[in-house]
């Protein structure tokens, strides 16, 4: 059964809703509800919460078309963050709240509130595509000697998947390596590359860093990082680094001071339960240990002002955003919870160096408290959006995600999925929803061509990629239908040397999908609006002045879904592939029925 609600009220926190999408304090913000002309809402209110209580504001007709009638309210700006949701009344509903998450016949908690903000948006560019980069697993300019910790591996051997020698597997990839390739990353429509940490370290990974004063040597050393730099600056494409304010690695030089003197600066800097054998470290690992924020020296050196480590790396020789590691836990432990301190300062630091920085956070869960504007500005959106999308287009029966850390992955229906992404994009304003990166695969995950094993599903798990709100991530390799099940298996090096192993269907695709988007301002930056979602297949819009995006996604064959051409027009228009549409004679537009497939057009104006 599909569930049609293209006839629903719709507000979200896009332009055609809220011109003005950071508000001054002590101003006022519009904010406009679009009511279908089949819907039987008569009159609408706006619920804002000033000062801690609630005030009801009366919207009042703006504009009607052959479609729609437009309400607009204007709200106070009180508080640095605004609270807000729209009140409905009339026809055989009644009473009904209208908030982030949906319609609600009853009244509801705050939490799903629509949400502005005062603070700073992030920069313009930053709703570019994004493309993950494993530095050791991309490309080699040059052969290096491996170091004691490593086990040296030729670029054609298998990876490690398990064991004690998996962080000690180097190829040797570099920075020179991913300059080398980036005439490939640009074929691809990214606008970012990140790239996972590139400080010294005892690992492949490199998450256990050994000092964040330099550039490892094995990765080019600094000069290195100011030509990749150099080179994809001139290409209009930014850098983002992954840092890890968690914790370090024991061979730090904070680390290895603070266990030679229990009365030094550094052994301040951790969680000693007896110095010097007893420290915490991450998930209990020794050779992560784990920050202790409420040093203020720490914070000054890692991340507090223009001469810590995130200032350091920011600038035209280095990066222009930072991924902060496993945010969700950074600065919390126990009684000690200083992770809003750490993300406002780390968000401070980043303006002082630059009005165009990008501030993302890793977190697997809900992460919309961190979320409301004045700290991290976006999150990688496994909850909303990645393990909703494994969710509908695994195969049965049940795949394990990673390890026995999360839950199976069972297979469920679409009304089933897209509830999930509304609960969580429910809670998280709608700037944070736009900038969280999306992604269906990356260096923590099994590689998305195994995970769903039919190639068919993993177009609709691009093509959803390309087409939902936020930044779409790519990891390298999936662009080329690189497979493997397990995070560490995954870590496959790029095979340039065999082209022959590439799936050529996968790389058209991708380029056709990211290249489409990288022209659609809906795309990149338009609301989102449901019209129908089934078991089996789900359609939504893309909307912004003077552009509207129809997407429509199917894991299997599914009845025809009929929408009135008055809601989409009479000749919509094809992207990345898929063929143009015309209204049937009844002024009905049929989408395709069957699946797996995905397919996007644009719409006339209305």
């Amino acid at each position: 059964m599909t569930l049609a609600v293209w006839n629903q009220p719709h507000h979200d926190g896009s332009p055609l809703y809220v011109p003005e999408p950071t508000p001054r304090l002590g101003g006022r913000v519009a904010v406009r509800l679009r009511v279908p002309r089949g819907s039987d809402t008569t009159r609408a209110w706006v619920r804002v919460i000033n000062d801690g209580e609630p005030e009801l504001v009366r919207a009042e007709l703006e504009r009607e078309d052959s479609n729609d009638t437009w309400l607009r309210a204007v709200l106070p700006v009180v508080n640095p963050v605004v609270s807000y949701r729209w009140l409905l009344d009339g026809g055989a509903h009644g009473y009904q709240w209208l908030n982030g998450i949906g319609l609600h016949g009853h009244d509801v908690p705050d939490a799903g509130d629509f949400r502005l903000s005062v603070f700073t948006p992030p920069p313009r560019w930053a709703t570019g595509t994004m493309y993950q980069i494993f530095p050791d697993r991309f490309a080699k300019s040059v052969d290096r000697p491996a170091p004691p910790w490593a086990l040296a591996a030729a670029w054609d051997d298998p990876v490690i998947g398990e064991g004690p020698d998996t962080p000690r597997q180097l190829y040797g990839g570099d920075l020179d390596g991913i300059a080398a390739q980036l005439d490939h990353i640009a074929s691809l429509g990214v606008g970012t590359i990140y790239l996972t940490p590139f400080f010294p370290a005892d690992s492949n990974h490199r998450y256990n860093a050994s000092t964040f004063d330099r550039v490892d040597p094995l990765l080019g050393g600094d000069a290195a990082m100011a030509r990749l730099a150099q080179a994809a600056h001139a290409r209009g494409m930014k850098l983002m680094g992954d840092l890890t304010t968690n914790h370090c690695g024991d061979t730090h030089e904070w680390f290895r001071a603070a266990l030679a003197d229990p009365n030094s600066p550094e052994a301040r800097f951790f969680f000693f339960e007896q110095h010097p054998e007893r420290y915490a470290g991450w998930w209990g690992m020794r050779e992560m240990p784990i920050f202790d924020h409420r040093s203020q020296e720490l914070r000054r050196r890692l991340y507090d002002g223009r001469e810590s480590v995130v200032a350091k790396w920011l600038g035209p020789h280095a990066l222009d955003a930072w991924r902060i590691d496993v945010a969700n836990m950074t600065g919390i432990r126990g009684d000690v919870d200083l992770s809003h301190l750490v993300a406002t300062t780390i968000r401070r630091t980043m303006a002082l160096v630059t009005d165009e920085s990008f501030l993302q956070a890793e977190s697997n869960h809900d992460a919309s408290r961190d979320l409301l504007g004045d700290g991290y500005q976006g999150t990688m959106n496994y909850a909303a959006f990645t393990r909703p999308l494994w969710q509908w287009l695994v195969p049965a029966p049940p795949r394990p995600y990673e390890h026995g850390k999360y839950p199976t992955l069972p297979r469920l229906p679409g009304r089933a999925v897209v509830a999930a992404m509304r609960a969580f994009a429910g809670v998280t304003p709608w700037q944070a929803t736009l900038h969280a990166m999306n992604l269906v695969g990356s260096h923590d995950t099994h590689r998305v061509a195994s995970l769903l094993g039919d190639p068919r599903l993993v177009d609709v798990a691009f093509g959803l990629l390309a087409a939902y709100p936020g930044v779409p991530m790519i990891y390298a390799g999936d662009e080329i239908g690189l497979a493997a099940l397990g995070p560490e298996q995954a870590r496959i090096p790029m095979p340039w040397a065999h082209p022959g192993r590439w799936d050529t269907h996968r790389l058209a695709h991708t380029r056709a999908l990211f290249g489409a988007r990288a022209a659609s301002e809906a795309l990149q930056r338009g609301g989102l609006r449901w019209l129908a979602i089934g078991d089996d297949a789900i359609s939504f819009l893309r909307e912004a002045p003077g552009e509207r995006v129809l997407v429509h996604a199917a894991r299997a064959d599914h009845a025809p879904l009929r929408i009135p051409a008055a809601v989409l027009g009479h000749e919509l228009a094809g992207l990345a592939g898929s063929p143009d549409l015309r209204a049937d004679a009844d002024g009905l537009v049929t989408l395709p029925a069957h699946g797996p497939a995905f397919g996007m057009w644009r719409l006339p104006e209305p």
